[in-house]
């Protein structure tokens, strides 16, 4: 008898996300099985339920997803589930926390898009600014472009040292550079993006962190890339749909152009449902994280 194919939902968090439930089913999974409440010492054991469970043939229509929201601790999961298969017991893991992963790697991969078409070396030697760069989004975005050659600053709107430590760590977990800053008032963030070629706003929905004035300032702005689909948008002018159109409040305006939510929104649905079916259809297991939803981001966008 043919074996079903089953994604196993590890999260730390009380609930698994139902959105990463729907995509697992959609993209090709027969069944989806949650667990929450996950803790990191429990993941190998768990992990080795999974694989010594189906056999050889089984475990090719196995695999395992972890959320949650924490990037550190869903970064240990995933290598705690990488060192506790024992071949040829092997199965895919795929990490995603709360989406961070996919919407930060879309994000940057249609930003890297529009920097292109402007005949630019993508990120390289460029100046790029993350509002919001201490959530998790905010925090995977900047690694992402710090990555590709930006010069990244994130940037938290109450505190530096919140800030400070996740540059920190950025640099000893996964050897990536970051600036880090604090900026409340308008003049402070004037000040911050006056010489800024991409800004990215990753901020919680709902709130504008740069209006129109503040953006006059962006003397040499090229792209903006907001997540943000909740009124009043992160930043003043932009569309929820703009793709590559003009950012209306750019003192360049000519030049300076929008990447708005729904566009980034677009590109992660498929990038999320693209890395499912990897792991369900790999002739080889593989093991994705942030960096790998790039890569895959790039193609889509």
């Amino acid at each position: 008898m043919s074996k079903r194919s089953i994604m196993h939902m590890f999260t730390p968090r009380v609930h698994t996300s139902p959105f990463d439930i729907n995509m697992a089913i959609d993209a090709g999974y027969d069944i989806a099985l949650h667990y929450q409440n996950v803790q990191l010492n429990e993941v190998a054991d768990m992990t080795q339920d999974v694989i010594f469970s189906r056999g050889p043939s089984g475990v090719k229509k196995t695999g395992i997803f972890i959320g949650g929201r924490d990037i550190g601790l869903t970064m240990d999961m995933l290598d705690a589930a990488k060192k506790a298969m024992v071949p040829p017991f092997v199965v895919s893991v795929f990490a995603d926390p709360s989406g961070a992963f996919t919407t930060a790697a879309a994000l940057v991969a249609c930003v890297e898009r529009e920097l292109k078409n402007k005949a630019l070396p993508g990120f390289k030697n460029t100046k790029v600014v993350v509002f919001g760069g201490t959530g998790s989004v905010g925090f995977t975005t900047a690694m992402i472009a710090a990555e590709q050659g930006a010069d990244t600053t994130i940037v938290d709107h109450f505190s530096l040292d919140t800030a400070l430590d996740l540059a920190a760590e950025a640099k000893r977990r996964y050897n990536v550079d970051l600036n880090a800053t604090t900026a409340a008032s308008d003049a402070d963030k004037a000040r911050l993006i006056a010489d800024a070629d991409v800004i990215f706003c990753a901020v919680k929905a709902g709130i504008q962190v740069l209006n129109a004035s503040v953006l006059s300032d962006a003397k040499q702005l090229k792209v903006v890339g907001d997540v943000n689909a909740v009124p009043p948008l992160g930043i003043e002018g932009i569309n929820v749909m703009d793709s590559g159109a003009p950012l209306i409040h750019a003192v360049n305006a000519e030049d300076a152009v929008a990447v708005g939510a729904l566009a980034v929104g677009n590109v992660k649905y498929k990038l999320q449902h693209e890395l499912l079916r990897q792991t369900l259809e790999s002739n080889t297991p593989v093991y994705l994280d942030f960096r790998d939803a790039f890569e895959s981001a790039r193609k889509l966008a």
